[in-house]
């Protein structure tokens, strides 16, 4: 008998914890990240998953040099396409003013714009402006960037910088153990490291590196005028006009460096992805 109740007790936490799972799944949002250079087509489809004229975007400038400016210019492209669109202005210090946390509450798609993502993490982590961007997306709403709004999406970000190579005037030029920069991003991605303009910018290196060093991760390479976007089950379809790398290295073997760092690293797959193209991110599999 207690052997019984026990089995029916398991079953039923199984189940809870399954269904929860699930739950958690189906009232995620979408995610439109963007390789840099957005396009007419990346902002459409943005706005279509935010509700079409139901869409109600803030725009998050903190990355880039001129804030005001960039803000405005990406309002008026919001709403010329038929959303609702305004912005937040702020400092790590005013991050959490009750003016900006009363625009997140009205907000149901959050956009965030290009410069430099350490700047962005620096001002959003650890604030209530940041929780009620999560609350926005595991409700359901979408959460949109950039370039540096791409690179925070995953948990583990890229900076940008090199450690280890100091010549800026030849970047990203090895394959080497310690130099590619990373710190905490945003983490909405958590399976996998964003790179972004990255065709255009030659940037195979940095994240190849990245790759060796985070072998439990895919590298899901994000190139200009391109966007994934990804659906609340972790699969993403590919928009834009170029390509869209992915790199998985899960079932790599012999991962290995010579005496100068540079890495070595055995079956590692990769997938070139063009318009169309859908990918799952919890398979690793190309979606035929």
């Amino acid at each position: 008998m207690k052997f019984q109740n026990l089995k029916n007790l398991t079953l039923t936490l199984f189940l809870t914890l399954t269904l929860s799972s699930f739950l958690l799944a189906q009232s995620k949002g979408h995610l439109v990240i963007i390789g840099g250079v957005h396009t007419t087509e990346t902002s459409k489809r943005f706005i279509e998953l935010a509700g079409k004229e139901q869409a109600r975007i803030i725009i998050i400038p903190n990355a880039g040099s001129n804030p005001l400016r960039n803000s405005l210019l990406h309002k008026q492209e919001f709403e010329e396409l038929g959303a609702k669109a305004d912005y937040i202005l702020f400092t790590k210090e005013s991050a959490d003013a009750d003016s900006n946390l009363n625009k997140m509450k009205w907000a149901n798609a959050v956009y965030f714009l290009g410069g430099d993502q350490s700047d962005l993490t620096k001002d959003m982590l650890g604030t209530k402006l940041l929780d009620l961007v999560y609350d926005i997306y595991y409700k359901g709403g979408v959460v949109g960037g950039s370039s540096a709004g791409a690179a925070v999406m995953s948990e583990v970000m890229i900076t940008g910088n090199e450690l280890l190579n100091k010549d800026s005037s030849s970047a990203f030029i090895s394959i080497q153990k310690g130099n590619i920069e990373t710190s905490k991003g945003f983490g909405f991605i958590k399976n996998a490291i964003i790179d972004q303009h990255f065709l255009k910018r030659k940037r195979h290196n940095r994240l190849i590196t990245l790759m060796c060093e985070n072998p439990n991760l895919l590298g899901i390479a994000i190139d200009e005028a391109t966007a994934i976007v990804v659906n609340p089950d972790d699969t993403f379809e590919v928009i834009g006009d170029n390509q869209v790398v992915v790199y998985d290295p899960t079932e790599s073997e012999n991962i290995r460096t010579d005496e100068k760092g540079n890495f070595g690293i055995t079956n590692m797959k990769m997938h070139l992805l063009i318009n169309g193209n859908k990918f799952d991110m919890k398979s690793k599999r190309v979606i035929k």
